[in-house]
């Protein structure tokens, strides 16, 4: 028995001894940490899964736009980054990247949860015309919010091409379908009546394959700079086509000038592309902020509301370097023939009258005045006199109209630096 009690008491302290040992090699937790497992399990979350979710859902707008180089997607990403308030009650801009043009106006329309898209000026029309029953009354369903800039008809080709008509039978890739550069491309080449092959590859593979060789030209209708055509280089052996009366004497381009803006690409949007001191004459059309009607306040209805007044009341922060340069045309006043103006955004403008509703700090304030239009109508008759020409298309008066503002702005320019 004393044998055991011996032999008991020896292992009791050998255990006792590896025991110590073991606390000397693994740290002991400090006093402060052993009541986190307790206050982990005490503390509950400040809300709730549910709730987190429905605030995230509150205050978020979607936007469809079309290829991620687009001016419209750098559009959708400056309205995002100027406009965004994560809060509870913020608003919060998803751009959604799609198709473009007709296709862009169908999201709207008939996909779930979209609440509004970047479109072109003209694509009511085709879509009547394409469908009349389906779209009898598409002005009531999709209305526009603002417009936001020209898209200009670039064209680039071939150093070997000189002219539209060198194009006949040629590959020319019309960006993808149902585009807005598809189209439009569709319709300047049918009143030209210039027959080519046409391929449907997106901006970054169709320049691939122009440089290689493989087709003649490729066109993009968007606002200028674009990214993709800003890559290029002058070594590259490609130019963009003008399209006007005086290089396309044999054509009749009344249908287009009645149809589309007459505009110019600048040495200033592509240096590496057009000389210094030039311009290449193109056609242009007009981009859209559209959103869908949703029922009057509905949910859906009213963050879009709330949008409207967000991105409206801060439109003087697009004036940027770090924003895309088309901001400067933007007029959140313009008026939009053929188009509704959707109704939150007309009371917001009905509510700041006096107010500056340009990105555009050189734009010259109340150009619907009774005074701008007297002066405008003089600056018509001389233009008339000097041109011999008697009448203008509302769009030809509306690009002279903006030539006219930009006159006076530089004219100010000058005059204050003299000063």
């Amino acid at each position: 028995m004393g044998v055991f009690t011996a032999t008991a008491r020896n292992l009791f302290v050998c255990a006792s001894f590896f025991l110590f040992l073991i606390s000397l090699t693994v740290p002991s937790r400090p006093v402060w940490a052993q009541s986190l497992p307790v206050l982990a399990q005490s503390q509950k979350p400040a809300v709730s899964y549910d709730e987190k979710k429905r605030q995230a859902n509150d205050i978020a707008v979607t936007v469809m736009v079309s290829g991620i180089s687009c001016t419209c997607a750098r559009f959708a990403e400056d309205i995002r980054n100027v406009v965004n308030d994560l809060g509870p009650d913020g608003v919060r801009v998803l751009p959604v990247l799609g198709v473009g043009g007709l296709q862009n106006v169908n999201d709207v329309l008939f996909l779930k949860n979209m609440d509004m898209a970047v479109v072109d000026e003209d694509n009511l029309r085709l879509l009547k015309k394409k469908d009349p029953a389906l779209y009898a009354n598409v002005e009531q369903r999709v209305q526009y919010i603002t417009k936001l800039y020209n898209s200009e008809f670039h064209v680039l080709v071939r150093n070997e091409i000189k002219s539209y008509d060198d194009l006949k039978g040629k590959r020319v890739n019309f960006n993808l379908k149902d585009s807005q550069t598809e189209v439009t491309a569709d319709t300047v080449f049918n009143v030209l009546n210039i027959p080519v092959q046409r391929s449907y590859y997106d901006n970054d593979e169709a320049l691939k394959r122009l440089m290689s060789g493989e087709i003649s030209a490729m066109i993009i209708l968007t606002g200028a700079p674009q990214a993709t055509l800003a890559k290029v280089k002058k070594e590259d052996g490609v130019h963009l086509l003008a399209l006007d009366q005086e290089s396309l004497q044999s054509h009749d381009l009344r249908e287009l000038f009645a149809n589309y803006l007459p505009a110019e690409i600048t040495h200033e949007n592509y240096p590496n592309l057009i000389a210094e001191g030039t311009t290449v004459p193109t056609i242009a059309n007009r981009a859209l902020l559209v959103a869908y009607t949703w029922p009057e306040n509905s949910p859906r209805y009213k963050k879009v509301a709330k949008f409207v007044d967000a991105f409206f009341s801060k439109i003087d922060q697009f004036n940027n370097r770090s924003r895309h340069p088309k901001w400067r045309e933007v007029n959140l006043s313009a008026e939009m023939p053929g188009w509704v103006r959707f109704k939150p955004a007309a009371e917001w403008l009905a509510a700041h009258r006096n107010q500056g509703v340009s990105a555009n700090p050189d734009s010259t304030p109340g150009q619907s005045s009774p005074e701008l239009r007297l002066a405008f109508e003089k600056f018509m008759q001389n233009y008339a006199s000097s041109s011999g020409r008697k009448t203008l298309s509302n769009k030809e008066r509306e690009m002279l109209f903006a030539r006219f503002i930009k006159i006076l702005a530089e004219s100010k320019a000058e005059q204050a630096a003299a000063r």
